[in-house]
């Protein structure tokens, strides 16, 4: 059975339209070099070299994101011989993080250069300090290839820029940079990086870059990531756990690590990308092979699920619930966080919520679920259990409480949403909270982590609906996750009545 082979083209693919493309040449000129692309390295080429009708590049920036060893250093190999050798730009500046990085691609280029006679023969000086490498021809063109953390390149008025490594590039690096471009009569800059993660490096640049390639409606750029689109915390799962979801990729599956890595079977075997399954922290493969990034949200993107006069408007300090509540519980993605939140009713008929407990952590919700059950009796206890806190779940329906004076037992039982209802939850919640006619059938205790949930949170589709994305926000959202289940089972179970309804101002 052969080998099974990387997805030629990208899963994201944003290519404004050109007249034509110069790409084909670029990769023609590499092969007289010895250096034979593969297609999906001449996509890249014939995707981000389209030319406008007077010549000039039809992207003026140029974003890669795909996983390692897959051949990235290549394609800015035959980028930088077209700059040299064919398009006759005067100065190109290709940078990196590291300094190895930077001296191995410009080892490559010159092993390239001096392979090819024609090459060779238009080379007039080689600059060999280290960090700070470069060619320059007969004819003046010239290459400059430096580590970023060396501070070298600023203020050079590049036709050509390439920021590889760019999983670690600093806004500040770009801005030095690109302003020196305007001076260039046909300039273009490159980014190209393996997934980036912003809790280990400066990342905002390319996030920004993809962020626009996304959103698709940018002419001036091309955009092409090779990545898989991972399960969530809200995909559908049968009665034991197993994903029954079919709209995301699943991480163990080698159709996946193809979607993601288009060398698979040519540079890389699925025989060591199993080896790296099983080696490799999930959140490192999930990043490194296969291209699932830990993405900053834009400032500018604050506020684009509620909007915040919206939010704002249904703040209320003194907000109190009358009888009896639902709470729910929820668990930040990485587990450093958990939230526990309420919804009942109101004296005045509104829907009152809620955020009872916010802690590091999850130790500590099992005791503080039984506090919150003795003293308040609520009519569900809601927890997604395909979610992070599903694994509370089995903690949660060991409590056991104890009248001392009836030694009556009380225990927890768990309200498990399906998908079809978190997607549901989310909905409803919006309709409470900013209703498209009419007055907000809610009111919200003000918290700061809500506050700030709200401001940061992000959705994603879920079937023909939408739930909140707890994995692309820069913020923890799971008090709004848990608020948003509150609601919902309050909605779902709160019909029962309390003999005598007590309001309460404060949960203790």
């Amino acid at each position: 059975m052969p080998e099974l082979i990387g997805e030629q083209t990208p899963r994201i693919r944003w290519v404004p339209e050109s007249y034509r493309s110069s790409g084909a040449d670029a990769a023609e000129l590499a092969e007289t070099a010895g250096l034979v692309l593969d297609p999906w390295q001449r996509l890249v080429l014939d995707d981000a070299l389209g030319e406008r009708r007077d010549g000039r590049w039809t992207s003026f920036e140029t974003g890669l994101v795909v996983a390692r060893q897959n051949g990235k250093g290549a394609i800015f190999e035959a980028r930088v011989l077209a700059g040299l050798f064919l398009f006759d730009e005067r100065l190109i500046m290709y940078s990196c993080h590291e300094f190895k990085s930077a001296q191995e691609f410009f080892r490559r280029i010159r092993l390239l250069i001096d392979g090819k006679d024609e090459f060779r023969r238009r080379v007039r000086k080689i600059v060999t300090a280290h960090g700070d490498e470069g060619i320059e021809l007969t004819t003046g063109q010239r290459l400059r290839v430096i580590a970023r953390s060396t501070g070298s390149g600023r203020g050079f008025s590049g036709d050509l820029n390439i920021w590889d490594e760019a999983f670690n590039l600093p806004s500040t690096a770009v801005d030095a940079q690109m302003p020196t471009m305007s001076a260039r009569p046909n300039p273009q800059a490159w980014y190209g990086s393996s997934a980036a993660d912003k809790a280990i490096a400066p990342c905002e640049q390319l996030a920004a870059v993809r962020r626009r390639g996304i959103a698709g409606d940018d002419p001036a750029l091309t955009y092409l990531e090779w990545s898989i689109d991972p399960h969530t915390e809200q995909c559908a799962r049968d009665a034991e756990g197993t994903i029954t979801c079919t709209d995301h990729d699943d991480r163990d599956d080698p159709a996946s690590w193809a979607k993601a890595n288009p060398s698979l079977g040519i540079r890389i075997s699925v025989e060591h990308v199993q080896r790296e399954y099983t080696s490799m922290s999930p959140t490192g493969f999930d990043r490194e092979r296969l291209s699932v990034g830990n993405w900053p949200t834009d400032k500018a993107s604050q506020w684009t699920v509620i909007p915040e006069e919206r939010w704002r408007a249904v703040a209320d300090e003194q907000s109190e619930a009358v009888g009896r509540v639902a709470f729910a519980i929820h668990v930040s993605p990485d587990r450093s966080w958990a939230a526990i939140a309420t919804a009942g009713r109101r004296a005045d008929g509104l829907l009152h919520l809620e955020v009872v407990d916010y802690r590091p952590g999850t130790r500590w919700v099992p005791d503080r679920a039984a506090q919150l059950q003795k003293r308040w009796d609520p009519v569900a206890w809601v927890v997604d259990a395909g979610g992070p806190a599903g694994s509370l779940i089995a903690d949660l329906e060991a409590v056991r409480i104890e009248d001392p004076q009836t030694r009556e037992v009380t225990t927890l039982e768990i309200t498990k949403p399906t998908a079809r209802e978190v997607a549901h939850a989310f909905g409803q919640l919006l309709d409470a909270v900013m209703p498209e006619e009419g007055d907000p059938g809610a009111r919200v205790r003000p918290h700061p982590a809500l506050d700030a949930a709200v401001a940061g949170a992000a959705t994603r589709k879920l079937g023909t609906a939408h739930a909140w994305d707890a994995l692309t926000t820069a913020v923890d959202i799971s008090s709004l996750v848990a608020v948003t289940s509150a609601a919902w089972g309050f909605a779902t179970k709160g019909h029962v009545e309390d003999e005598a309804p007590e309001p309460w101002v404060q949960f203790g």
